[in-house]
Protein backbone atom coordinates (compact mmCIF):
# COMPACT_ATOMS: atom_id res chain seq x y z
CA UNK A 1 0.00 0.00 0.00
CA UNK A 2 1.43 3.27 -1.23
CA UNK A 3 0.77 6.50 1.46
CA UNK A 4 2.14 9.64 1.24
CA UNK A 5 4.50 10.90 4.50
CA UNK A 6 1.36 12.65 5.75
CA UNK A 7 -0.10 8.85 6.27
CA UNK A 8 2.86 6.91 7.03
CA UNK A 9 2.44 7.34 10.90
CA UNK A 10 -1.18 5.88 10.60
CA UNK A 11 0.02 2.93 8.52
CA UNK A 12 2.15 1.88 10.89
CA UNK A 13 -0.49 2.45 13.70
CA UNK A 14 -2.73 0.15 11.80
CA UNK A 15 0.14 -2.79 10.72
CA UNK A 16 0.99 -2.28 14.72
CA UNK A 17 -2.68 -2.76 15.97
CA UNK A 18 -2.68 -5.84 13.67
CA UNK A 19 0.85 -7.35 14.71
CA UNK A 20 -0.23 -7.08 18.26
CA UNK A 21 -3.57 -6.87 20.05
CA UNK A 22 -5.09 -7.78 16.77
CA UNK A 23 -3.73 -10.53 14.56
CA UNK A 24 -5.71 -10.91 11.30
CA UNK A 25 -6.33 -14.48 10.34
CA UNK A 26 -8.04 -15.38 7.09
CA UNK A 27 -11.76 -16.77 7.84
CA UNK A 28 -11.18 -19.91 6.99
CA UNK A 29 -9.38 -20.46 10.82
CA UNK A 30 -11.03 -21.82 13.54
CA UNK A 31 -13.56 -19.86 15.22
CA UNK A 32 -15.62 -20.36 18.68
CA UNK A 33 -19.28 -20.53 17.89
CA UNK A 34 -20.15 -20.50 21.49
CA UNK A 35 -22.89 -17.56 22.03
CA UNK A 36 -21.07 -15.92 24.48
CA UNK A 37 -21.70 -12.24 24.86
CA UNK A 38 -18.58 -10.72 23.94
CA UNK A 39 -15.40 -12.86 22.29
CA UNK A 40 -12.32 -12.92 24.42
CA UNK A 41 -9.90 -10.45 23.52
CA UNK A 42 -12.37 -7.60 22.20
CA UNK A 43 -10.96 -4.53 21.66
CA UNK A 44 -12.47 -1.61 23.88
CA UNK A 45 -13.62 1.28 21.99
CA UNK A 46 -14.08 4.89 23.25
CA UNK A 47 -17.00 6.89 22.51
CA UNK A 48 -17.37 10.31 23.22
CA UNK A 49 -21.02 10.93 24.54
CA UNK A 50 -20.43 14.49 25.75
CA UNK A 51 -18.56 17.29 24.84
CA UNK A 52 -17.42 20.70 26.76
CA UNK A 53 -20.60 19.90 28.98
CA UNK A 54 -21.27 22.00 32.47
CA UNK A 55 -23.62 19.55 33.59
CA UNK A 56 -25.53 16.02 32.83
CA UNK A 57 -28.40 13.98 34.02
CA UNK A 58 -27.32 10.10 35.25
CA UNK A 59 -29.22 7.41 36.78
CA UNK A 60 -29.34 4.25 38.01
CA UNK A 61 -31.22 0.59 38.55
CA UNK A 62 -28.42 -0.47 40.46
CA UNK A 63 -26.23 1.77 42.74
CA UNK A 64 -22.45 2.48 40.33
CA UNK A 65 -19.01 2.85 41.89
CA UNK A 66 -16.60 5.52 41.38
CA UNK A 67 -12.84 6.36 41.78
CA UNK A 68 -10.68 9.96 40.88
CA UNK A 69 -7.68 7.96 40.13
CA UNK A 70 -4.99 5.66 40.49
CA UNK A 71 -4.76 4.70 44.39
CA UNK A 72 -8.23 6.36 45.17
CA UNK A 73 -10.67 4.44 46.70
CA UNK A 74 -13.93 3.23 45.25
CA UNK A 75 -16.98 5.55 46.49
CA UNK A 76 -20.50 3.98 46.08
CA UNK A 77 -23.45 6.65 44.45
CA UNK A 78 -26.49 6.17 45.79
CA UNK A 79 -29.11 6.65 43.18
CA UNK A 80 -32.64 6.21 44.10
CA UNK A 81 -34.02 3.73 40.78
CA UNK A 82 -34.96 5.88 38.45
CA UNK A 83 -34.46 9.09 40.08
CA UNK A 84 -31.57 11.24 37.72
CA UNK A 85 -28.67 12.95 40.04
CA UNK A 86 -26.91 15.75 38.25
CA UNK A 87 -22.87 15.92 38.38
CA UNK A 88 -21.29 19.24 37.66
CA UNK A 89 -17.81 20.40 38.09
CA UNK A 90 -16.37 23.25 39.93
CA UNK A 91 -12.80 24.45 40.15
CA UNK A 92 -12.73 23.13 43.53
CA UNK A 93 -13.94 19.85 42.12
CA UNK A 94 -17.13 17.42 41.54
CA UNK A 95 -20.58 18.06 42.65
CA UNK A 96 -22.49 14.34 42.37
CA UNK A 97 -26.35 15.21 43.64
CA UNK A 98 -25.58 15.88 46.96
CA UNK A 99 -22.09 14.13 47.22
CA UNK A 100 -18.80 16.26 46.23
CA UNK A 101 -15.73 14.65 44.66
CA UNK A 102 -12.25 15.87 44.45
CA UNK A 103 -11.35 17.35 41.08
CA UNK A 104 -9.29 14.60 38.72
CA UNK A 105 -10.55 12.65 36.08
CA UNK A 106 -13.60 10.80 37.55
CA UNK A 107 -14.51 6.80 36.64
CA UNK A 108 -17.62 5.07 37.03
CA UNK A 109 -18.38 1.31 36.96
CA UNK A 110 -21.72 0.09 36.74
CA UNK A 111 -23.00 -2.86 39.40
CA UNK A 112 -23.37 -4.64 36.17
CA UNK A 113 -23.23 -4.09 32.84
CA UNK A 114 -26.09 -1.41 31.18
CA UNK A 115 -27.67 -0.28 34.47
CA UNK A 116 -26.56 3.11 33.83
CA UNK A 117 -28.36 6.17 31.78
CA UNK A 118 -25.95 9.28 30.82
CA UNK A 119 -28.41 11.69 29.93
CA UNK A 120 -31.79 9.29 29.70
CA UNK A 121 -29.80 6.71 27.64
CA UNK A 122 -28.60 3.32 28.88
CA UNK A 123 -25.27 1.94 27.88
CA UNK A 124 -22.83 -0.75 28.25
CA UNK A 125 -19.63 -0.32 29.48
CA UNK A 126 -18.09 2.16 32.59
CA UNK A 127 -17.64 6.01 31.89
CA UNK A 128 -15.28 8.41 32.24
CA UNK A 129 -15.49 12.02 33.19
CA UNK A 130 -13.06 14.41 32.09
CA UNK A 131 -12.21 17.85 33.30
CA UNK A 132 -11.67 20.43 30.35
CA UNK A 133 -12.00 23.63 31.62
CA UNK A 134 -12.57 25.38 35.21
CA UNK A 135 -16.26 24.12 34.80
CA UNK A 136 -16.53 21.86 31.86
CA UNK A 137 -16.28 18.38 31.06
CA UNK A 138 -16.54 15.39 28.46
CA UNK A 139 -18.16 12.27 28.55
CA UNK A 140 -16.12 9.09 27.68
CA UNK A 141 -18.31 5.41 27.42
CA UNK A 142 -15.43 2.80 27.27
CA UNK A 143 -16.86 -0.18 25.55
CA UNK A 144 -16.23 -3.15 24.24
CA UNK A 145 -16.30 -2.52 20.32
CA UNK A 146 -19.24 -5.66 19.77
CA UNK A 147 -21.07 -3.90 22.55
CA UNK A 148 -20.77 -0.70 20.67
CA UNK A 149 -21.67 -2.36 17.36
CA UNK A 150 -25.32 -2.98 18.59
CA UNK A 151 -25.69 0.23 19.54
CA UNK A 152 -24.90 2.14 15.99
CA UNK A 153 -26.81 -0.53 13.57
CA UNK A 154 -29.88 0.22 14.17
CA UNK A 155 -28.73 4.14 13.81
CA UNK A 156 -27.07 3.90 10.73
CA UNK A 157 -29.78 1.17 9.07
CA UNK A 158 -33.73 1.11 8.67
CA UNK A 159 -35.56 -1.19 10.88
CA UNK A 160 -36.61 -3.31 8.62
CA UNK A 161 -33.65 -3.85 6.29
CA UNK A 162 -32.28 -7.17 5.31
CA UNK A 163 -30.06 -9.09 7.73
CA UNK A 164 -27.15 -9.29 5.31
CA UNK A 165 -27.25 -5.68 4.58
CA UNK A 166 -27.18 -5.50 8.70
CA UNK A 167 -23.87 -8.32 8.82
CA UNK A 168 -22.50 -6.20 6.47
CA UNK A 169 -22.91 -3.15 8.17
CA UNK A 170 -21.18 -4.30 11.20
CA UNK A 171 -18.11 -5.62 9.42
CA UNK A 172 -17.74 -1.96 7.94
CA UNK A 173 -18.33 -0.20 11.32
CA UNK A 174 -16.29 -2.69 13.14
CA UNK A 175 -13.77 -1.90 11.12
CA UNK A 176 -13.78 1.82 10.89
CA UNK A 177 -14.48 1.93 14.68
CA UNK A 178 -11.13 -0.09 15.20
CA UNK A 179 -9.15 1.94 12.30
CA UNK A 180 -10.10 5.38 14.37
CA UNK A 181 -8.71 3.97 17.53
CA UNK A 182 -5.54 2.96 16.46
CA UNK A 183 -4.73 6.07 14.43
CA UNK A 184 -7.01 9.43 15.52
CA UNK A 185 -7.74 8.41 18.78
CA UNK A 186 -3.72 7.98 19.84
CA UNK A 187 -3.10 10.88 21.91
CA UNK A 188 -6.52 12.17 22.37
CA UNK A 189 -9.06 10.97 25.38
CA UNK A 190 -11.44 9.27 22.95
CA UNK A 191 -11.79 7.06 19.73
CA UNK A 192 -14.56 7.76 18.06
CA UNK A 193 -17.93 10.70 18.19
CA UNK A 194 -21.57 9.37 18.61
CA UNK A 195 -23.09 11.71 16.01
CA UNK A 196 -22.35 11.38 12.25
CA UNK A 197 -18.73 12.88 12.54
CA UNK A 198 -17.99 8.65 13.34
CA UNK A 199 -21.19 6.65 13.60
CA UNK A 200 -24.27 6.86 14.99
CA UNK A 201 -24.61 5.51 18.27
CA UNK A 202 -27.56 5.41 20.63
CA UNK A 203 -26.28 2.72 23.33
CA UNK A 204 -28.35 0.09 24.69
CA UNK A 205 -31.86 1.58 23.98
CA UNK A 206 -31.14 1.89 20.26
CA UNK A 207 -30.39 -2.05 20.01
CA UNK A 208 -33.10 -4.43 18.13
CA UNK A 209 -33.16 -8.35 17.37
CA UNK A 210 -31.45 -7.71 13.67
CA UNK A 211 -28.24 -5.28 15.62
CA UNK A 212 -27.67 -8.03 18.15
CA UNK A 213 -27.61 -10.90 15.23
CA UNK A 214 -25.83 -8.94 12.88
CA UNK A 215 -23.38 -8.23 15.70
CA UNK A 216 -23.15 -11.65 16.87
CA UNK A 217 -23.07 -13.51 13.31
CA UNK A 218 -19.87 -11.12 12.16
CA UNK A 219 -17.60 -10.99 15.71
CA UNK A 220 -14.19 -10.15 14.77
CA UNK A 221 -14.37 -9.53 11.45
CA UNK A 222 -13.04 -6.73 9.57
CA UNK A 223 -12.46 -5.38 6.00
CA UNK A 224 -8.94 -5.01 5.31
CA UNK A 225 -6.24 -4.67 2.09
CA UNK A 226 -2.89 -5.43 1.46
CA UNK A 227 -0.50 -8.17 -0.11
CA UNK A 228 -1.24 -11.99 1.54
CA UNK A 229 -0.13 -11.66 4.96
CA UNK A 230 0.45 -8.41 5.16
CA UNK A 231 -3.51 -6.96 4.83
CA UNK A 232 -4.27 -3.90 7.00
CA UNK A 233 -7.66 -2.41 8.24
CA UNK A 234 -8.10 0.82 6.52
CA UNK A 235 -10.53 3.77 7.59
CA UNK A 236 -13.67 1.99 5.55
CA UNK A 237 -15.88 5.13 4.64
CA UNK A 238 -19.68 4.95 4.01
CA UNK A 239 -22.57 6.89 3.35
CA UNK A 240 -26.24 6.37 2.78
CA UNK A 241 -26.65 6.61 -1.25
CA UNK A 242 -23.99 7.08 -3.75
CA UNK A 243 -26.94 8.25 -6.62
CA UNK A 244 -25.12 5.98 -9.17
CA UNK A 245 -21.26 7.28 -8.74
CA UNK A 246 -18.98 7.13 -5.61
CA UNK A 247 -16.29 8.61 -5.45
CA UNK A 248 -12.97 8.41 -4.19
CA UNK A 249 -10.75 8.82 -0.95
CA UNK A 250 -8.64 10.95 -2.30
CA UNK A 251 -11.74 13.32 -4.05
CA UNK A 252 -14.05 13.31 -1.44
CA UNK A 253 -11.10 13.56 1.37
CA UNK A 254 -8.21 14.41 0.48
CA UNK A 255 -6.43 11.34 1.73
CA UNK A 256 -3.49 9.01 -0.58
CA UNK A 257 -5.59 6.77 -3.23
CA UNK A 258 -6.56 3.41 -1.99
CA UNK A 259 -7.45 0.71 -3.92
CA UNK A 260 -10.87 -0.34 -1.77
CA UNK A 261 -11.64 3.21 -2.22
CA UNK A 262 -11.40 4.30 -5.41
CA UNK A 263 -14.60 5.63 -7.25
CA UNK A 264 -16.91 3.70 -8.61
CA UNK A 265 -19.97 3.60 -11.04
CA UNK A 266 -22.86 1.70 -9.90
CA UNK A 267 -25.33 2.88 -12.12
CA UNK A 268 -29.22 2.65 -10.63
CA UNK A 269 -28.13 0.07 -7.71
CA UNK A 270 -29.39 2.38 -5.51
CA UNK A 271 -31.99 3.82 -7.05
CA UNK A 272 -35.04 3.10 -4.68
CA UNK A 273 -33.37 5.53 -2.13
CA UNK A 274 -35.47 8.68 -1.76
CA UNK A 275 -32.36 10.72 -2.31
CA UNK A 276 -31.28 8.74 -5.48
CA UNK A 277 -32.73 11.87 -7.81
CA UNK A 278 -33.45 15.33 -5.81
CA UNK A 279 -33.80 18.99 -6.34
CA UNK A 280 -33.79 21.63 -7.77
CA UNK A 281 -33.02 23.01 -4.21
CA UNK A 282 -33.03 26.58 -4.29
CA UNK A 283 -30.71 29.03 -1.73
CA UNK A 284 -30.69 32.67 -1.90
CA UNK A 285 -27.32 33.94 -2.60
CA UNK A 286 -27.46 36.17 0.62
CA UNK A 287 -28.02 32.62 2.87
CA UNK A 288 -25.29 31.30 0.84
CA UNK A 289 -22.71 33.70 1.56
CA UNK A 290 -23.52 34.36 5.21
CA UNK A 291 -23.28 30.02 5.17
CA UNK A 292 -20.24 29.98 3.39
CA UNK A 293 -18.44 32.75 5.59
CA UNK A 294 -19.48 31.32 8.79
CA UNK A 295 -18.13 28.50 7.82
CA UNK A 296 -14.98 29.66 6.77
CA UNK A 297 -14.38 31.77 10.29
CA UNK A 298 -15.04 28.02 11.29
CA UNK A 299 -12.38 26.55 9.84
CA UNK A 300 -9.91 29.01 9.15
CA UNK A 301 -10.48 29.24 5.77
CA UNK A 302 -9.53 32.54 3.19
CA UNK A 303 -12.89 31.64 2.42
CA UNK A 304 -13.81 33.46 5.11
CA UNK A 305 -12.98 36.90 3.19
CA UNK A 306 -15.58 36.23 0.51
CA UNK A 307 -17.33 39.33 -0.65
CA UNK A 308 -21.44 38.71 -1.66
CA UNK A 309 -21.03 34.93 -3.44
CA UNK A 310 -22.34 35.68 -7.12
CA UNK A 311 -21.80 31.73 -8.46
CA UNK A 312 -20.82 28.68 -7.54
CA UNK A 313 -19.27 26.23 -10.96
CA UNK A 314 -18.32 22.86 -11.11
CA UNK A 315 -14.09 22.84 -11.93
CA UNK A 316 -13.86 19.04 -12.37
CA UNK A 317 -15.33 15.57 -12.06
CA UNK A 318 -14.10 12.13 -11.63
CA UNK A 319 -13.92 9.45 -14.47
CA UNK A 320 -17.71 8.44 -14.29
CA UNK A 321 -18.54 12.40 -14.40
CA UNK A 322 -19.57 13.05 -10.49
CA UNK A 323 -18.09 16.75 -9.87
CA UNK A 324 -15.27 16.37 -7.29
CA UNK A 325 -14.32 20.23 -7.23
CA UNK A 326 -16.04 23.57 -7.22
CA UNK A 327 -14.96 27.12 -7.86
CA UNK A 328 -17.24 29.84 -5.43
CA UNK A 329 -16.75 33.71 -6.96
CA UNK A 330 -17.66 36.28 -5.28
CA UNK A 331 -18.82 39.97 -6.91
CA UNK A 332 -15.70 41.02 -7.12
CA UNK A 333 -14.47 38.28 -9.14
CA UNK A 334 -12.57 36.26 -6.37
CA UNK A 335 -12.85 33.08 -6.76
CA UNK A 336 -12.02 30.12 -4.01
CA UNK A 337 -11.53 26.10 -5.31
CA UNK A 338 -13.44 23.66 -2.95
CA UNK A 339 -13.45 20.14 -2.71
CA UNK A 340 -16.93 18.77 -3.24
CA UNK A 341 -17.53 17.74 0.24
CA UNK A 342 -16.20 21.01 1.22
CA UNK A 343 -18.52 22.60 -0.80
CA UNK A 344 -21.29 20.97 0.11
CA UNK A 345 -20.46 21.37 4.20
CA UNK A 346 -19.64 25.27 3.74
CA UNK A 347 -23.15 25.36 1.71
CA UNK A 348 -24.99 23.82 4.64
CA UNK A 349 -23.11 25.18 7.50
CA UNK A 350 -25.46 27.15 10.23
CA UNK A 351 -28.72 26.40 7.96
CA UNK A 352 -31.74 27.47 10.04
CA UNK A 353 -33.95 24.63 10.58
CA UNK A 354 -35.92 23.37 8.55
CA UNK A 355 -34.21 25.74 5.69
CA UNK A 356 -32.97 23.97 2.14
CA UNK A 357 -29.51 22.50 2.40
CA UNK A 358 -28.20 20.25 -0.21
CA UNK A 359 -27.52 16.51 0.34
CA UNK A 360 -24.76 15.92 -1.41
CA UNK A 361 -21.67 17.36 -3.64
CA UNK A 362 -23.28 15.40 -6.80
CA UNK A 363 -25.01 18.08 -8.16
CA UNK A 364 -24.94 21.21 -10.67
CA UNK A 365 -24.98 24.87 -9.71
CA UNK A 366 -27.07 27.23 -11.66
CA UNK A 367 -26.86 31.32 -11.06
CA UNK A 368 -30.43 32.58 -11.24
CA UNK A 369 -29.85 35.90 -10.33
CA UNK A 370 -30.31 36.37 -6.58
CA UNK A 371 -30.35 32.81 -6.01
CA UNK A 372 -28.54 29.24 -6.86
CA UNK A 373 -30.28 26.77 -7.84
CA UNK A 374 -28.92 22.82 -7.17
CA UNK A 375 -30.11 20.91 -9.96
CA UNK A 376 -29.63 17.12 -11.19
CA UNK A 377 -28.59 16.07 -7.53
CA UNK A 378 -27.97 12.50 -6.98
CA UNK A 379 -27.21 10.46 -3.80
CA UNK A 380 -26.97 11.21 0.17
CA UNK A 381 -24.12 11.63 1.46
CA UNK A 382 -20.26 11.70 0.55
CA UNK A 383 -20.41 8.67 -1.56
CA UNK A 384 -16.72 7.29 -0.39
CA UNK A 385 -16.66 3.22 0.20
CA UNK A 386 -19.80 1.14 0.55
CA UNK A 387 -23.36 2.66 0.00
CA UNK A 388 -26.06 1.60 2.48
CA UNK A 389 -28.98 1.62 -0.25
CA UNK A 390 -26.75 -0.39 -2.59
CA UNK A 391 -25.73 -2.69 0.33
CA UNK A 392 -29.58 -2.98 0.88
CA UNK A 393 -30.50 -3.54 -3.25
CA UNK A 394 -27.70 -6.56 -3.18
CA UNK A 395 -29.25 -8.03 -0.14
CA UNK A 396 -32.29 -8.16 -1.49
CA UNK A 397 -31.13 -9.71 -4.38
CA UNK A 398 -29.60 -12.34 -2.47
CA UNK A 399 -26.13 -11.44 -1.95
CA UNK A 400 -24.23 -11.87 1.61
CA UNK A 401 -22.47 -10.09 3.65
CA UNK A 402 -19.36 -10.75 2.33
CA UNK A 403 -20.08 -10.49 -1.49
CA UNK A 404 -21.77 -7.25 -0.26
CA UNK A 405 -19.16 -5.70 1.24
CA UNK A 406 -16.00 -6.79 -1.09
CA UNK A 407 -18.29 -5.33 -4.10
CA UNK A 408 -18.18 -2.16 -2.10
CA UNK A 409 -14.23 -1.92 -1.33
CA UNK A 410 -12.54 -4.02 -4.74
CA UNK A 411 -9.76 -5.69 -4.12
CA UNK A 412 -9.70 -6.15 -0.02
CA UNK A 413 -10.54 -9.49 1.54
CA UNK A 414 -12.16 -9.91 5.21
CA UNK A 415 -10.25 -10.95 7.61
CA UNK A 416 -10.72 -11.99 11.40
CA UNK A 417 -9.19 -9.61 14.05
CA UNK A 418 -10.31 -11.49 17.60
Amino acid sequence: MKLTHRFTRRAALARMMIAGSLALCPLACSQNNAHTSVPPGTPVIRVLLAENAQHIDIAATASPSVNTGPGSSETQLRFAPGVPATITLTPAGWKFGTASLPRSELTLTPASDGTVAIAKHFYHGRFRFIPVGPDRFDVVNDVDVESYLRGVLRQELFPDWNEETYKAQAIVARTYALYEAHTDGVGRQFDVFDDQRSQVYGGIDAESPRSRDATFETAGIVVAYGSPGRETIFKAYFSSCCGGIGQSVTDGFAESELPPLRAQSRGNVCAQSPKFNWGPIVIPKTEITRRVKAWGVAKKHPIKDIGPVARIDIQGVNQFGRPVRFVIADSAGKKFLLRGELMREAVNTDAPQNAPKIFSSFCKPVDEGANIRFADGHGYGHGVGMCQWCAQAQALKGWNDEAIVLSAYPGAKLVRAY
